[in-house]
């Protein structure tokens, strides 16, 4: 089992950056793959991005593909989001996930593919 914690979110203007991390305890986080997803008031959870056990495939959602880079320190158990051209229509809860490390990142957009959830940091980007 793995317990995540996220760190790093916080109010912005429109056109700030911000960088996300999430520390993994309990069990190696290269054991892992490993996805951030988010959530705003009102609306369904939606996939951000999600990275490969070893940090060799990655995988974007749309909305914030050439604006955010995920990466992940395995020596760190850390796992990171740099989010840069904030939008306000990024505002939301960020959550990272781990999940089966042997599930392609290609399919790794799914909530259900994730066994561990952190509680979240909250993004706010003001326009």
């Amino acid at each position: 089992q793995v317990q995540l914690v996220e760190s790093g979110g916080g109010l912005v203007q429109a056109g700030g950056s911000l960088r996300l991390s999430c520390a993994a305890s309990g069990r190696a986080s290269s054991d892992y793959t490993m996805g951030w997803f988010r959530q705003a008031p009102g609306k369904e959870r939606e996939f951000v991005a999600a990275i490969s056990w070893n940090g060799g495939s990655t995988v974007y959602a749309d909305s914030v593909k050439g604006r955010f880079t995920i990466s992940r320190d395995n020596a760190k158990n850390t796992v990171f989001l740099k989010m840069d051209s904030l939008k306000p229509e990024d505002t939301a809860g960020y959550s990272c996930a781990a999940g089966n490390p042997m599930t392609a990142v290609a399919v790794a957009v799914i909530p259900d593919e994730y066994a561990y959830w952190g509680q979240g940091t909250q993004v706010t980007v003001s326009s």
